[in-house]
């Protein structure tokens, strides 16, 4: 197999990885652990399910190094088409998204501290250690409503990277370019007005189908970049 088209396909495998690892924390212990407006079987939830919940935070730091090499790999196979448009996909969709997974962590970590109780943490009455575990959750969702802009920001500088590529069809550079627009109005709508966000939501699905798309494009077929194309300025 041709090296170049098998740099397609790692950097397909860390994408896989990564849509693989993201619904664990995401939706899945959300949906089975968290209860809207009610602290107490909140806390509940976390203390009897703890393995679940400890497993969340494993999943975010290994969704954040995946992350990394996915970056690093994207950006061997696009240098050549423009490595400042390359470096803007590392800063944007890797390094910046990593560390927003790291603080996640750092903050469920806290919430379980606060969920399972003692030392210091019994200066709080039991229903002020729930809010506050409450509190701690809800800042996680906050990151990643804020993390969003990221997570449409760098789709801007892959999508003229796939577009411009010669080697990846062209239309999934639009998709991605409307994948990251949809993103970043969901983002800003849920700082500014999220009883709509849920709505809008659905109503992106089919832009946000675009990374999917992309992830099994490259998985499948991989990627043949220029060899002799030089890297723009």
């Amino acid at each position: 197999m041709n090296q170049s088209r098998n740099s397609g396909r790692v950097a397909g495998f860390w994408y896989l990885l990564l849509v693989l690892l993201g619904p664990l924390r995401l939706i899945y212990i959300p949906s089975k652990l968290f209860v809207r407006a009610d602290p107490t079987a909140t806390v509940f939830n976390i203390v009897h399910h703890e393995t679940l919940f400890r497993l969340g935070m494993v999943d975010d730091l290994m969704a954040a190094l995946t992350l990394i090499f996915l970056v690093m790999a994207l950006y061997r196979l696009f240098e050549a088409v423009d490595r400042n448009l390359a470096v803007l996909v590392v800063i944007l969709g890797g390094i910046m998204p990593a560390l927003l997974y790291f603080v996640n962590v750092a903050t469920d970590a806290a919430a379980l501290m606060m969920a399972e109780g003692g030392g210091w943490i019994s200066a709080f009455s039991s229903p002020q250690q729930n809010e506050l575990v409450m509190l701690l959750l809800r800042f996680h969702d906050f990151q990643n409503t804020a993390a969003e802009t990221l997570w449409g920001a760098w789709l801007f500088p892959l999508a003229i990277l796939v577009y411009r590529s010669r080697f990846l069809p062209r239309f999934l550079g639009i998709w991605l370019a409307f994948n990251g627009l949809a993103y970043v109005i969901l983002s800003m709508t849920g700082l500014l007005a999220p009883q709509y966000q849920g709505k809008l939501f659905t109503l992106f699905q089919p832009a946000l189908f675009a990374e999917v798309a992309l992830m099994l494009w490259l998985a499948i077929k991989g990627g043949a970049p220029l060899q002799n194309q030089h890297a723009s300025n």
